[in-house]
């Protein structure tokens, strides 16, 4: 199967959201799914008030003994573990632990870093649901 240049150009700017939402990425392993402003009949997705609704998929990758930058999120996110173990530390919220089968809506006003200390890759399903100028990713600035 060939792609022409214009079906190309069209899946860029598809998948360019989802990598300028991870642009200042915690994570090391992204791969986009779907980044959507519209349903598959192309009906504008919108919030209860009117306002745009952007919907941003993607499966991060965290290898073991890898863990994220300390981050949060400017806006909802859904997520699902499809294989591994993440252990997420929330600082003064404690850490908690999620396996292959969890699901989850990751914690927005709060800063926390993911690790896996366990033997394979974790791999987890996220799903972004917010504004289009909304930043899916925060990095917090720490000094060491």
């Amino acid at each position: 199967m060939t792609l022409s240049t214009r079906s190309l150009w069209v899946l860029v700017f598809m998948l360019a959201p989802v990598w300028a939402g991870h642009a200042d990425t915690a994570y090391q392993k992204v791969q986009p799914l779907l980044s959507t402003t519209h349903t598959v009949l192309n009906e504008p997705l919108q919030h209860g008030d009117g306002s745009p609704l952007q919907i941003n998929s993607a499966i991060i990758t965290i290898q073991p003994g890898e863990e994220t930058a300390w981050h949060k999120h400017g806006m909802p996110m859904y997520a699902y573990i499809l294989s591994g173990s993440v252990t997420v530390n929330y600082g003064e919220q404690g850490e908690r632990t999620f396996a292959a089968g969890s699901a989850m809506v990751e914690a927005m006003d709060h800063w926390h870093r993911g690790t896996n200390r366990g033997l394979e890759p974790v791999r987890i399903l996220v799903v972004y649901f917010g504004n289009p100028s909304s930043k899916q990713v925060i990095l917090q600035e720490r000094t060491p």
